[in-house]
């Protein structure tokens, strides 16, 4: 898993890297297939339940999943990236959003925030603590600054599959749920997005967009519960 978790660390830096105004998000999915090659590993999306790129590129008012292709980045966009590689036989999953030249403060916050409460949200990855401390605190940082959760999807545990049990809502009550163990490893991800947390699915079939048309941000971090606190797997 750490091994897993240093590529996908270093190919998501390189990635974020190279996104700039003029290009087609279909570029990185190029670029993110030569470095899984480089590193000896699998691109886990491509081709998982038929999604056909090596990496998720969302712009703007797209949340999820969106397919690399002729779409041309501009100045102003926000561009969130989603990535994960199977490294023998392990599985890490990691994500965050760029903004491209110059974005507007609203959306430099929301960039902000999302990356936020994905830190307030491992903060509570730990021995004891109950599956929805997580969920509440991801929520708790989100609303109070104006902003909502999607409610669509949620993170997820992960190892030797890309998803496993549990789902890790970015909602809930505290203290409810299972209690945290020691060697979890929990794909922890807050999509957050600039008005209603509603959101329908495109033509394609894969890409989520916000019902209001309005922009949304993810990050996202592999991380193991440990018995000194939550160790992120994922970070360069």
């Amino acid at each position: 898993m750490r091994q897993a978790g240093a590529i996908v660390a270093r190919v998501l830096a390189a990635l974020s890297e190279s996104v700039r105004a003029g290009m087609a998000t279909r570029q990185l999915d190029v670029l993110a297939q030569e470095l899984t090659d480089r590193e000896h590993a699998q691109a886990a999306f491509k081709g998982y339940r038929g999604y056909p790129a090596s990496v998720c590129v969302s712009i703007n008012e797209e949340i999820v999943h969106g397919i690399p292709g002729e779409r041309i980045i501009q100045d102003g966009d926000i561009v969130s990236l989603d990535y994960g590689c199977m490294y023998r036989g392990y599985f890490a999953d990691a994500a965050l959003t760029v903004p491209v030249g110059k974005v507007d403060a609203k959306h430099q916050k929301l960039i902000a925030v999302t990356k936020q409460a994905l830190d307030e949200g491992i903060s509570q990855a730990r021995v004891s603590h109950k599956l929805s401390d997580i969920s509440w605190t991801v929520q708790q940082c989100v609303e109070r600054n104006g902003f909502s959760v999607v409610r669509h999807f949620v993170g997820h545990g992960i190892g030797r599959n890309l998803h496993e049990e549990p789902e890790i809502p970015n909602w809930g009550q505290k203290n409810k749920g299972p209690s945290l163990q020691a060697g979890m490893c929990l794909a922890i991800e807050p999509m957050v997005n600039a008005g209603t947390w509603d959101c329908r699915i495109m033509e394609n079939g894969w890409t989520a967009v916000t019902a209001d048309g309005r922009a949304s941000a993810h990050f996202e971090h592999t991380v193991a519960v440990t018995e000194e606190g939550p160790l992120v797997l994922t970070r360069v």
